[in-house]
């Protein structure tokens, strides 16, 4: 297939491949955002605890809480 209907096609494979993934979170890290409510923080991944990344929390978390990651390659950058 070419054109829009196969487009469509890869993108609902893609979508079915990408599952939740877990992340606990290791080390808080700051407040971020023009208000402060955003919270900047350290997870590692619970399948792959060699793997941590830096992630951007809206709302209450603490250390040791577990993050569901609908989208887990991308990273936040560092607080100033």
């Amino acid at each position: 297939e070419t054109g829009p209907q196969r487009n469509s096609l890869v993108n609902k494979m893609d979508k079915a491949d990408s599952r939740p993934k877990l992340a606990r979170v290791k080390l808080v890290l700051g407040r971020t955002g023009s208000r402060g409510t955003v919270t900047q923080v350290r997870v590692e991944f619970l399948d792959d605890v060699n793997r941590s990344i830096m992630r951007n929390v809206k709302g209450p978390v603490r250390e040791g809480d577990i993050l569901v990651l609908l989208e887990s390659e991308r990273e936040a950058r560092r607080l100033r």
